[in-house]
């Protein structure tokens, strides 16, 4: 009956700790855009009013391009008096309203387009893309997996340097695999840009701006502990 090697090194059982690595570079399948929509009144309806109004437009352009746009969402609203200066009963001058919007889009073919004609809109402001990669990407399981592979591979060169062979696993810990790209501010080549007001009556839409994709880079990192056969020293 043949013993099981225990967990922890002893001379006639060795253990021998390595690292592995992984470092992947991938295409991003996705490009997140940030919009904001403002508006300036002297009437607090009719800021409100013009909001809504181009609010409503963006939404709607959004939304012409399909499953191009895997997701829309509104974030912080606001709508803020301003004050006359040095004023002593507190009359509004102004009221500024503001809200915030974030695409994340799956096809970079109409990204080009989008940004234009998100930012040739009224008192609109883009920001981005943010290139990156989904949650659930199967790159970051690949980068694991190399991560693995790579921590197997050392583990026997230590070994077969030693005239040994690997004997059992006794401890795998996965310290992550995350994509580095930031969500914002964008990272270096990402396109930034900004646009207020629209375009002048009667001309020609701006053209679609050409816009390639940042690839992205995947790490994973794991220890591992092995057992192995007594060394020919």
């Amino acid at each position: 009956m043949t013993s099981t090697p225990p967990s922890y090194g002893t001379p006639e059982h060795p253990r021998v700790a390595v690292r592995g690595d992984a470092r992947l570079e991938v295409d991003p399948e996705i490009a997140r855009v940030g919009i904001t929509v403002t508006a300036r009144g002297k009437d607090r309806r009719n800021a409100l009013e013009d909001l809504t109004r181009r609010n409503n437009h963006v939404l709607e352009l959004a939304r012409s391009y399909g499953q191009a746009i895997e997701k829309l969402e509104t974030g912080a609203f606001s709508i803020t008096p301003e004050l006359t200066p040095q004023s002593r009963n507190e009359k509004v001058r102004a009221y500024h309203g503001r809200v915030h919007i974030t695409a994340v889009l799956n096809d970079f073919t109409a990204l080009g387009e989008f940004t234009t004609r998100i930012a040739d809109l009224e008192m609109t402001r883009v920001n981005g893309p943010w290139w990156g990669l989904r949650p659930g990407s199967p790159a970051h399981a690949d980068a694991r997996r190399q991560a693995v592979r790579e921590a197997v591979q050392r583990a026997r060169e230590y070994a077969d340097a030693l005239g040994a062979q690997l004997t059992a696993l006794v401890e795998l810990a996965d310290l992550g695999a995350e994509n580095t790209a930031p969500p914002a501010p964008a990272a270096p080549g990402a396109m930034r840009g900004a646009a207020f007001g629209a375009a002048a009556p009667g001309s020609a839409p701006a053209p679609a701006l050409d816009l390639e994709p940042q690839r992205q880079t995947v790490y994973a990192q794991v220890n591992a502990r092995f057992i192995m056969s007594p060394p020919k020293l």
